[in-house]
């Protein structure tokens, strides 16, 4: 109890002020936050088809996606074109190579650098998956109802462009 009354009766430093209301964090009303939470539970979603059906993590997946629209870049470019961490990209890329889905290429202007591309393998798996994740984006976007669809695409590419890659 002397603790609780010591808490509540402490004042603040001189060269501090007491927040104000408006100075308090309301977490579920924090954009940050919710996209994140958005984000996390989508992605949680879709990646119960390719994790149960074709043994793919969610960072293997976004790999995969990336190198069938830009098929040759870098490790460093899908670390910036996925916004993870280079770690977990590293691994996903090892995983998919020791299971034939990837491959890399030394690049001919720079031999310390490596290309990446899917594999034939690799491919059938994307056109395979990318059919199932566009079903579930339209099942999203559909809850949404076409105009506010185009005002989230809107406001996603205004904030992509106003934020930097790293």
């Amino acid at each position: 109890m002397t603790t609780r009354k010591a808490i509540r009766k402490a004042k603040p430093p001189p060269d501090t002020q007491a927040p104000s209301p408006q100075d308090h964090l309301q977490l579920d009303r924090f954009l940050p936050y919710r996209l994140s939470v958005v984000a996390n539970r989508v992605s949680r979603a879709i990646a119960q088809i390719y994790e149960r059906e074709f043994d793919l993590s969610i960072p293997e997946w976004r790999v995969m996606a990336v190198l069938a629209q830009r098929p040759g870049i870098t490790a460093t470019q899908l670390v910036a074109a996925t916004a993870m961490d280079k770690v977990a990209i590293s691994r996903a890329v090892k995983r998919l190579g020791a299971m034939s889905r990837v491959f890399a290429l030394t690049d001919e202007s720079d031999a310390r650098r490596q290309r990446l591309r899917l594999t034939t393998k690799g491919e059938a798996l994307y056109r395979r998956i990318a059919p199932q994740a566009l079903t579930y984006e339209s099942q999203l976007l559909e809850i949404l109802g076409p105009a506010a669809a185009r005002d989230l695409d809107d406001a996603l590419d205004c904030l992509l462009r106003a934020l930097p890659e790293a």
